[in-house]
């Protein structure tokens, strides 16, 4: 089966999380993704060393890529770029604002050279504006959104336990450059699209923002939902911890009847609405935990099941590695094969097979790869 990006050619001027995740998904689509790598390679290559003796990230993130080593500094490296980009449809870049213009390769330039060209910016904090100069990483851009204040429990802040930000800057690129190709199908031409992490996660942050905007400002509460209860983690009387979302009020009286094992506070005006569950979150957790905790897990999943209750056991990396929805694929890597999760979204009627990591080539200085 033909791939749907098959005959696409993109180049990455890459580093890092969030372009490599952009062009990692335009790459099992069947693009053809040259990433450009400093002589010393990504520096993603040396996060740490748990795949098969390689970086988690980078052997997630550029399967299915070739690598090209280029000192863009060079008059060797800037000709083998213009070289790659004449029949390119798409440039994706994640390099400090300005810096690939400095080398040459201006907005206007890339415009008036390469009009079919599409090309994706990534910066932290966008192409203008009084903080465009500054260096932005991944949880440097949760603590400046605001996302850390937010997540973590009642005494402090925390910082999501993976690279949301990056994770979220990549798949926003990805969106863009897709609508970007059907564009251009339409039109013949190309266009220039800048992402800033700091904006796409001042767009995933509306509903707290607009939450504090309203004199609601939410507060840290661990693992519970704060407008919403009971939505927490419970403990089992063998110390496990599940988690329950009751999403309306029909939902809280079957849980009343079915597992509480009380009916009658179904219709009790305490608890009754989310609203009043809410404003009495204690009461109404101190009851749901005292059910939990005469429980094995077992028993508790058995009679949540039974109740039709939302439910999910908090896992850790261990449950999730063992997990019996989990889907694997298996990638070549330099040092060997290596499993990890398979990519969310199946395609009816297609199996797709995922190109391997690259090695880092070594820099040729007459410029031939």
């Amino acid at each position: 089966m033909t791939l749907p990006l098959k005959g696409l050619k993109v180049v990455a001027v890459e580093q890092a999380v969030a372009a490599p995740f952009a062009t990692c998904r335009l790459a099992d689509a069947g693009a053809e993704v040259i990433k450009i790598e400093r002589p010393e390679g990504d520096f993603a290559r040396g996060y740490d060393d748990v795949a098969a003796g390689q970086s988690s990230y980078f052997v997630w993130l550029n399967r299915g890529k070739t690598s090209v080593a280029l000192d863009l500094r060079s008059d060797v490296g800037k000709a083998e770029l213009a070289r790659l980009l004449a029949d390119a449809d798409v440039l994706v870049q994640n390099l400090k604002r300005g810096a690939l213009g400095r080398l040459g390769f201006t907005p206007e330039m890339l415009a008036r050279d390469y009009p079919r060209l599409i090309t994706c910016s990534i910066t932290g904090y966008g192409e203008d504006g009084p903080m465009a100069d500054r260096k932005a990483y991944d949880l440097l851009i949760q603590a400046e959104s605001g996302l850390c204040s937010i997540t973590g429990g009642p005494s402090e802040p925390a910082r999501v336990g993976m690279s949301i930000v990056d994770i979220a800057t990549g798949a926003t690129a990805h969106a863009a450059i897709l609508e970007a190709v059907i564009a251009r199908g339409i039109s013949g031409k190309g266009t220039a699209i800048t992402i800033s992490m700091f904006d796409v996660m001042a767009d995933w942050m509306t509903v707290p923002l607009l939450n504090h905007e309203g004199d609601k400002s939410p507060k840290r509460a661990g693992m519970a939902h704060p407008s919403i209860s009971p939505y927490s983690a419970f403990s089992t009387r063998d110390g496990q911890l599940i988690l329950i979302s009751i999403q309306s009020d029909r939902e809280w009286r079957m849980l009343c009847e079915r597992f509480l094992q009380r009916p009658e506070l179904g219709l009790d005006p305490r608890f009754a609405t989310n609203v009043a569950r809410v404003a009495n979150r204690s009461e109404t957790d101190g009851i749901v935990a005292a059910a939990f905790a005469s429980m094995c897990h077992e028993q508790a999943i058995e009679a949540l099941g039974q109740a039709d209750i939302a439910m999910a056991s908090v896992n850790d990396m261990s449950g999730l590695s063992a997990h019996p929805h989990l889907r694997r694929i298996e990638i070549h890597t330099p040092n060997g094969p290596v499993a990890y999760p398979a990519p969310a979204a199946r395609v009816a009627g297609e199996t797709r097979r995922y190109g391997p990591v690259p090695a880092l080539p070594a820099i040729d200085t007459k410029g031939d790869q």
